[in-house]
């Protein structure tokens, strides 16, 4: 069974699964948004960050990353991304067609947006910069996260406009 990996969000930047092989690929119909209230990894009870999410939108396009799991290890990349992601029940892992820079289209296990789950925000940009600017959770400061995110986008070449402009408030309101 050869097992794909949609990553949009910090997945870009650590995996944590034995890859064979990344290429660029595109989601259509969700877009990236800090549209997921984190009580976990990126804040807490108390002080909630936010943490990316795919959220169901017609025409829209997510640009990421496919990765193809290590054969051998789909059982085990599995097991991880369940532990790390389903920490709540707010991602519902989905099976989705993907299209690959390279022509190929696969199905890729991937991690969506509950919009009926309570942790799910629609917040605008400034809310979310003021969120990201302060929070931290068990993984660390919600500032990494986003920071390190925008930068694996641009260094993969895909232009996150949101992303950018969240990057570049945060770092004023954090100084």
């Amino acid at each position: 069974m050869t097992l794909w990996v949609f990553g949009y969000g910090s997945l870009l930047w650590n995996p944590g699964i034995d890859v064979a092989e990344q290429v660029v690929a595109t989601l259509p119909d969700w877009h990236r948004s800090f549209c997921m209230s984190s009580i976990h990894h990126r804040g807490t009870d108390e002080h909630p960050g936010l943490v990316l999410a795919l959220d169901a939108a017609d025409g829209a396009v997510c640009h990421g990353v496919a990765f193809r799991v290590t054969p051998g290890s789909e059982e085990a990349a599995l097991a991880e991304l369940r532990e790390r992601e389903l920490v709540s029940s707010a991602y519902l892992e989905t099976n989705l067609m993907i299209d690959l820079a390279d022509g190929r289209r696969v199905q890729a296990v991937t991690y969506v947006i509950d919009p009926n789950h309570v942790q799910y925000v629609h917040l605008d940009l400034e809310e979310q910069a003021q969120i990201i600017s302060t929070a931290v959770g068990g993984r660390g400061p919600n500032t990494e996260y986003l920071y390190n995110t925008a930068a694996h986008l641009t260094d993969l070449g895909i232009e996150d406009a949101d992303l950018n402009w969240l990057s570049t408030r945060v770092r004023q309101l954090a100084s």
